[in-house]
C-alpha cells in the first residue's frame, strides 16, 4: 500500500516563494540566485511575498511574474 505524506502549510508557502523566485528569474531571463539576492536586498520576500501569499498564489504565472518584477524594480529604485 502506498504511504501518503503530508506537508505543512509553512512548507507549501516556502515552496511557493521558490516558485516566485524562479518565475521572476525566467521572466527576466536571468539566474534565480540573482533574483533571490535582489529580493533579499530589498526585503521583498519577507515584506511582500510572504504577507501577500493568499492573493498572489491565485494569480497566473504570467501575471505573477509581471507583478513581482514591477515590485522588485520599484523597491530597488527606493533603496
Amino acid at each position: 500500500m502506498e504511504e501518503r505524506r503530508s506537508i505543512s502549510k509553512e512548507q507549501i508557502i516556502m515552496a511557493y516563494v521558490a516558485t516566485c523566485i524562479e518565475t521572476t528569474a525566467r521572466y527576466l531571463k536571468t539566474d534565480y540566485k540573482n533574483v533571490f539576492e535582489r529580493m533579499e536586498r530589498v526585503g521583498m520576500i519577507d515584506k511582500y511575498i510572504l504577507p501577500n501569499y493568499e492573493p498572489l498564489h491565485s494569480e497566473s504565472r504570467d501575471v505573477l511574474a509581471e507583478r513581482l518584477v514591477e515590485c522588485l524594480t520599484n523597491w530597488e529604485e527606493q533603496v
